[in-house]
């Protein structure tokens, strides 16, 4: 970022933006099938309103390549109108001076009231909305074919234990246990749910939202990492660089028993016609039962060069935030509405027990920020991090206490 804020201190603001009355640019990593679908709700609504969606969608699950992109179109002077950045990262872009207010907007709706607090204090910048939380995803799920399950004659795990005895199951039976994509977000994705199973609570916080030197190279940290090594045998020698949607599709069609996944990977069975608790199951992932770690996508607004274009821009926070969005959108990605009092009759039963686990864990202290999503350190640590555990994943060579090193370093990456 300080590369950023060096060049954009350089560049003159007065270059004419793309945004205007009748285009409302949108950049988000929105590509698989049941997150385009969900996309194109949103577009449905905005343009009931009378303005043009200008799609500007790039591929890549977590991120990474639409960040690079949003980095280049700013630094030129050439916002998009909204983009999809989350956590830490809006107070990173509220630095730069180029995030808008949505404020009055906020207020009219009453926002305050609508949002928990550990969501709304991350959609502001110095006190101000500079962004609209668009859902809550819980992370720590695992998601099964119980067909392949029923042919292994193993039982769907509650517990780590039961987890490695059901994937020693289904290996003896000739069937991949877990479906497994090899990029750095979702290796941090498994393995900060195994660390929770694994430290509790109070141990990830530590290790993942305070960064604390001591856990993370404490006995609960090299465990976490052992443990998470144990599951590499059961997952294929073709994982490496494969898409979390096509890990998906293993399980979906009965290529692979189990994957560690958020529950936008819910939204991919539904779109292939899939029924909860009949054709997969979702579970808390073993041993997290009582936790959650949540990701909550979010659009953050950028400065804009006249009023008509900020017209544009409000109606699309306003659109976001409506009751209708949050159900239509939140029913096809396969997340929760994040707005309170939302009506869930038509959630299925992963949805309302994500609605229902949300809410218990915010009142007991284990509604937990995804490190791995971006909610809970600056970029940079977290890049680190992704480093870190996927050098570990990679090389079966380095053990345990050299990757817990190597997690204390990373902490003090800034």
């Amino acid at each position: 970022m300080q590369a950023l804020r060096i060049t954009l201190c350089a560049a003159t603001m007065a270059v004419a933006f793309a945004a205007n009355a009748a285009e409302v640019e949108v950049l988000h990593w929105w590509t698989s099938g049941g997150e385009a679908k969900a996309a194109a709700e949103l577009k449905k609504m905005l343009e009931a309103k009378g303005h043009k969606w200008k799609d500007f969608a790039v591929a890549g699950g977590a991120g990474e390549n639409a960040m690079t992109a949003l980095k280049t179109r700013v630094v030129s002077g050439n916002p998009p109108t909204a983009a999809q950045i989350k956590g830490p990262a809006i107070q990173e872009w509220g630095e730069e001076g180029v995030l808008a207010s949505i404020d009055d907007v906020a207020k009219k709706e009453g926002w305050d009231k609508l949002l928990p607090p550990v969501v709304s204090n991350v959609m502001k910048y110095k006190g101000s909305y500079v962004a609209v939380p668009v859902n809550v995803h819980r992370v720590n799920w695992l998601w099964v074919n119980p067909e392949l399950l029923k042919k292994a004659n193993a039982k769907a795990p509650n517990t780590l234990d039961e987890f490695f005895a059901t994937a020693e199951a289904l290996k003896k039976a000739g069937i991949q246990a877990v479906a497994y994509g090899g990029q750095p977000w979702q290796d941090a994705t498994v393995f900060e749910t195994v660390a929770l199973a694994v430290g509790g609570p109070d141990f990830y916080k530590k290790a993942f939202v305070q960064l604390d030197a001591n856990a993370l190279k404490s006995p609960t940290m090299i465990k976490s990492l052992e443990t998470y090594k144990r599951i590499k045998p059961y997952t294929d020698k073709n994982s490496a660089g494969r898409e979390w949607n096509l890990a998906t599709a293993m399980v979906i069609n009965g290529k692979a028993a189990m994957q560690f996944m958020g529950d936008w990977a819910k939204g991919e069975f539904l779109a292939a016609g899939k029924v909860p608790g009949k054709d997969f199951l979702c579970l808390p992932a073993p041993g997290t039962a009582g936790d959650y770690t949540f990701n909550i996508d979010s659009f953050a607004m950028f400065k804009l060069p006249n009023k008509d274009a900020e017209k544009g821009e409000k109606d699309f926070a306003s659109a976001v935030m409506s009751t209708q969005f949050q159900e239509v959108f939140n029913l096809n990605k396969g997340s929760i509405p994040v707005r309170a009092g939302m009506d869930m009759s038509k959630f299925d039963a992963c949805g309302q027990q994500s609605a229902k686990d949300f809410q218990t864990t915010s009142k007991k202290g284990s509604l937990l920020p995804s490190f791995a999503h971006g909610m809970a350190m600056h970029s940079a640590t977290q890049g680190a991090y992704y480093d870190a555990i996927s050098q570990f994943w990679n090389d079966d060579k380095m053990t345990a206490k050299q990757a817990a090193d190597k997690l204390v370093a990373a902490a003090k990456v800034k």
